[in-house]
């Protein structure tokens, strides 16, 4: 359960007992709906339970009432909580592998190490802070791990660093909360063994966007016209549209490089564009979260999320948006149907869409026809 988040605490049951939220093996931070107070609990080796109100904190301050159960915790439990680490992903993982060597394991470390390697520390959420890391982070994360693999892939990279985590706080001390990184595994039957990411079609599109508030629904718009990465379409300036292209960039690589490339829009996308960066001075953010702030990630995956369960309301059968969908499903739709439905040639796509044919023929190969499938093959060979 994670209790930083005012309306999050809102919506929780009133009851005598409070909510909790770990803290570290054996250790809880709790808040009682009804009185809105704070408590701390701790169960020692013996099973015996340990429980403290938090005096003169107010409802709202979530971290004053952290720091104030961390402190009677380390008081009461000794080594295992006095010195709490606080430190990014990366370092809690590096944590682990240490763990697994100390404890005869060097053939599991090594395993898990390469798998660090490859998911997380060429990857942002590297460098994020293990105790501020919510579960909307965590998914942004795996839907990064989709481009490319088949779910099982993903579900098998995921469960190795969610064991790591849990283990970093469990057993190495490192603050976190474990909710954030425990996500439903994405869905693996024979029948979907070929997909990589959900793809939404046209009407599911439409129902996701105008169940969105207006400004999630024209970042979405803007996603479901370029292709674009979210994080690309995010960053870019009112000065990026020309009129005829937009430029977006992304950073890839290690050192990160930045790539640009400019994506050529049809008549429909032109109107778009030319509306959504009318009165706006060139270096202005095109799509804000409120006006000002440009779109963050854990912000634009919440409001997909509640423009899901909002449109799932009035949609039935296979009409429903799969609730695994998020702002990137709105790039894989404008590939596969570049591919499928426009009969674009994979080169173009590639081009327009900044990817690789190599990526296109491993992630959407079964949009592609196969007298061209043929074709790559060959000049492969």
């Amino acid at each position: 359960m994670d209790l930083s988040r005012k309306r999050d605490r809102a919506a929780l049951q009133v009851r005598r007992e409070p909510h909790w939220q770990k803290l570290a093996k054996g250790a809880y931070l709790g808040y009682r709906r009804g009185a809105e107070t704070w408590h701390a609990r701790y169960r020692d080796a013996k099973g015996k339970q340990h429980w403290q109100p938090l005096e003169g904190i107010t409802p709202d301050d979530f971290d004053e009432a952290k720091k104030a159960a961390e402190k009677w915790l380390a008081t009461f439990m000794g080594a295992a909580v006095r010195s709490p680490k606080r430190a990014t992903v990366k370092a809690a993982l590096e944590a682990y592998l240490t763990y697994l060597r100390r404890q005869g394991r060097p053939e599991t470390a090594t395993e898990a190490e390469g798998r660090f390697k490859l998911t997380v520390w060429k990857d942002e959420i590297a460098d994020l802070s293990l105790e501020s890391a919510r579960k909307d982070d965590f998914l942004e994360w795996r839907d990064r791990l989709t481009e490319g693999r088949q779910p099982r892939s993903v579900n098998r990279q995921y469960r190795a660093v969610a064991a790591g985590l849990e283990r970093a706080v469990s057993d190495c001390g490192y603050v976190g909360n474990p909710d954030a990184w425990r996500i439903e595994p994405l869905p693996d039957s024979t029948e979907d063994e070929g997909d990589t990411a959900v793809f939404l079609d046209a009407g599911q599109r439409k129902a996701l966007i105008a169940a969105a508030p207006q400004r999630a629904g024209e970042f979405l718009r803007g996603l479901e016209l370029t292709g674009a990465r979210p994080k690309e379409l995010a960053e870019a300036t009112a000065g990026d549209f020309d009129g005829k292209t937009l430029k977006l960039s992304h950073k890839k690589g290690r050192p990160p490089k930045t790539r640009v490339r400019y994506v050529y829009l049809d008549a429909e996308a032109v109107a778009f564009f030319e509306r959504t960066t009318a009165d706006k001075l060139p270096g202005a953010q095109m799509f804000t979260e409120d006006g000002e702030t440009s779109w963050r990630r854990h912000v634009w995956a919440r409001e997909v999320r509640s423009a899901i369960t909002a449109a799932n309301q009035e949609l039935k059968g296979k009409h429903r948006i799969p609730v695994a969908a998020t702002a990137y499903s709105f790039r894989h739709a404008r590939i596969s149907e570049l591919l499928q439905i426009h009969g674009v040639d994979p080169l173009t796509v590639a081009q327009q869409c900044g990817t690789s044919l190599a990526m296109i023929e491993k992630a959407y190969f079964r949009f592609i026809p196969s007298a061209m499938a043929e074709k790559l093959a060959a000049v492969k060979g």
